[in-house]
């Protein structure tokens, strides 16, 4: 019955030209499962007892910077004269400053305590899983290939014929 309506579809349209549009349910025959290797990592936690080198300055460095500018600009002062007793002056200052600081960072104690260091570390595994279904049909000689997650009975289609 189909198939004579069909016909009759085509021979009334070939007078006038145009499309005709249908869909059809077609048989799957073979629905393979496809799979993929995948990397799963899992977080965990490591936890070690470190010797940690710990820094202890007794000399504060700003206020070591300030003695040595103050002792400097007052040694500077001494030795100049006249107008380049105020160079004098300002260069032991600067001098005196740095003098100073690199003091108060050079005299850092250390010593060393155990503390405990933790780390996130990976554990890896592959694991082989479903991506999906690869169903196949055949339709007027033509193969016809769906993908779904799951298998399929049936493939629809949609035909559509113009003329």
């Amino acid at each position: 019955m189909k198939k004579i309506i069909l016909a009759g579809a085509l021979a009334g349209a070939a007078l006038y030209g145009g499309s005709l549009h249908w869909e059809e349910r077609v048989r799957v025959t073979e629905s393979k499962p496809v799979y993929r290797t995948v990397t799963i990592r899992t977080p965990y936690e490591e936890c070690t007892t470190r010797r940690i080198p710990v820094y202890r300055n007794d000399l504060d460095v700003p206020a070591a910077a300030i003695i040595g500018a103050v002792t400097g600009g007052v040694i500077g002062h001494q030795v100049g004269d006249g107008h380049g007793r105020d160079a004098a002056t300002v260069g032991g200052a600067v001098v005196g400053a740095l003098v100073g600081s690199n003091i108060a960072q050079q005299n850092r104690q250390v010593r060393y305590e155990e503390r405990e260091v933790c780390e996130t570390r990976y554990r890896r595994h592959k694991e082989r899983r479903l991506v999906h279904y690869k169903n196949i049909a055949w339709y007027r000689g033509h193969r016809i290939v769906k993908r779904s997650k799951r298998p399929l009975k049936h493939i629809t289609l949609s035909v559509d014929v113009t003329y």
